[in-house]
Formats: structure tokens, sequence, C-alpha cells
């Protein structure tokens, strides 16, 4: 069975996704009108997965106020606060270990979904005696996404930045890994640390088969570009062309096309919104038209922001 513990990765800044990372911290962004991180918290918990740890440090208040205790979903939530620094995906383990409690425990990269077999990557962890087990998959887009270069043990022998390799050469890590706490107990506490490109790498150098590798063919969802994040919140709306938040009043002669309404929205009389992101607040007025823009509630002003090239 997989560990009951996880640490759920939430303290980045999310630059890439500027401006919804504005409004928002990336993992409380909705999709498909519910926010990415409670998707993750739910998923856990149908996989047994119950006392999760969050750390946080850019506007902190939108992750704790979608989560909570977690009560609500069946867990127990907490949260490690990363001040006044960011401390990065080797250094924000490090904060949390007293927290977690735990000799061995999940950490799940708050910004992306995926439907990998927990079970099955917790036997790959026990049976290979590795300190970390990364979940991969075949690499979709190698231009887009580093790699992990495997051996025929299934024992991770390094990494390779994007458009190093093709898909046969490196695999692409899903965000889903599990790891003993000890992998991370010699780092200063405190002091921002990278796993890939820094703990990771000492420890494959220091101890062959330290990381270990679980390949399978799970899915996976990206939000790391506005663009990704259009194409996943569309997957999961379903048949919802336009799927709403909560507190979003729209106005009957309002015309919304393939646009994404996050909550407390209100759309007024003869409006027209077309393949837009509407965030946290904005009131859009009468007659107002828009094509493929952002918008945000700038300290009470209406602001908009183009979206990439049309597709």
């Amino acid at each position: 069975m997989p560990p009951t513990h996880a640490l759920v990765l939430a303290a980045g800044l999310g630059t890439r996704l500027r401006p919804l990372t504005e409004v928002r911290a990336k993992p409380a962004i909705p999709v498909a009108g519910t926010p990415l991180i409670r998707r993750i918290v739910t998923w856990l918990v149908e996989n047994g997965v119950t006392d999760i740890v969050v750390n946080v440090h850019h506007l902190p208040a939108t992750v704790t106020a979608v989560l909570g205790d977690g009560s609500d979903m069946g867990a127990r939530v907490r949260f490690s606060w990363e001040q006044p620094d960011v401390l990065g995906s080797a250094g924000g383990p490090r904060q949390a270990l007293d927290i977690l409690g735990a000799d061995r425990f999940l950490i799940i990269n708050g910004d992306t979904l995926t439907d990998v077999d927990l079970v099955r990557l917790s036997d790959a962890h026990q049976e290979s005696g590795a300190l970390v087990t990364l979940a991969l998959t075949p690499n979709p887009a190698p231009h887009r996404y580093g790699g992990v270069r495997i051996d025929r043990s299934s024992r991770i022998v390094g990494f390779v930045s994007r458009g190093s390799g093709g898909p046969e050469e490196a695999f692409h890590f899903i965000g889903v890994q599990i790891v003993e706490a000890r992998a991370f107990a010699d780092l200063p506490q405190g002091r921002p640390a990278s796993s890939i490109g820094g703990l990771y790498d000492t420890l494959i150098a220091a101890r062959p088969g330290a990381l270990g590798a679980f390949v399978s063919e799970a899915a996976f969802w990206d939000v790391g570009t506005v663009d990704d994040y259009v194409v996943t919140s569309r997957t999961f709306a379903g048949g919802s062309e336009s799927p709403f938040g909560a507190s979003v009043q729209v106005d009957p002669t309002a015309r919304i096309r393939r646009s994404i309404l996050w909550d407390d929205i209100d759309i007024g009389a003869r409006a027209a919104l077309d393949e837009c992101i509407v965030t946290d607040g904005v009131r859009v007025p009468p007659d107002a038209t828009y094509r493929r823009t952002i918008l945000w509630n700038d300290r009470g002003c209406l602001v908009g922001s183009t979206l990439g090239s049309d597709r």
C-alpha cells in the first residue's frame, strides 16, 4: 500500500502562468471549477493517503482558503510555511520533515495531475530499496520537458535538460515520487535546495541505485503555462464548454463561448466573451466584448491581457 503521508509542493511562484498567478497561487487555480490542489488531495484520499502537508509561500492564503484543514475531503491537512524565501524542491521537503513525522512519504507536485497507480509505485519502491522512486512515463514532448535516464534495472542514472534527447533516451517525470525521509535529513534546514540538479544528482553519484524509477503509461495533465491550463481545464470540464466557478452571475443576454470563469464574477447585459479566462472578482460591464483575453481585477480596475496565438 502507499504511504499514508504526503507532501504537496505548492510554494512556487508560478511565473510562467502570470497573470493568473497574480490572483491565486498556481495550485489554488480552478480546473473546471475545482481548485487544482483540491483535486490532488481528493485523489490522494481515494488512494488511502490522508495525512497531508502542503508547503506554501506565494499567495499562501489562496491555498489555505481552498483547503482548510482538509476534513471535508477526509484528510488531515497541515501547512509548512516557507518565509521569507521559497526553499525549492529539496529544501521544501527538508523543512517539512518534522511536520510530516513519517519515515516514508509521497511528494506530489502541486501543479500537475495524474492517475498513476500509487500501489504499484509503492511496491516498486519497496522492492528496489531506493531512497527515492520517481513515477515516469515515456517522454511525450522532449522539446518541452527534461528527461530522466534509467538503466536496465530501473535505476535512475542521470537527468537531461529539455531538448537534449529523444523519448527513447529519457523518460518524463510526472510529479509523483515516494521518498525516504533520510534522503533529505542531511540538508541544512531553512536553506533553498533543488532535488533534480542538486540533491538527487549527489545521491546518484554517492550511491548507485539510490534513485529508482517506476515507469508506466499513466495520464499526465499540466498547468505550467496558460495554454496548458486552458487545455487541462477544458479536458476536465467534459461536456461543459465554459466551466464556471462559485457565485457567478451571467445576464441572460450575455454571450459566453469557450471561456473559463473563476469565482465571484458578474457578467453584464449583452457582454460577449470568446475564449477568455475571467478571474476572481471581475465585473464585466454591459456591452463589453472580449476575445482571447485574461481579465482580472487590479485594485478595483478591470485589466485585460491577451492570450497567446489562436489555436
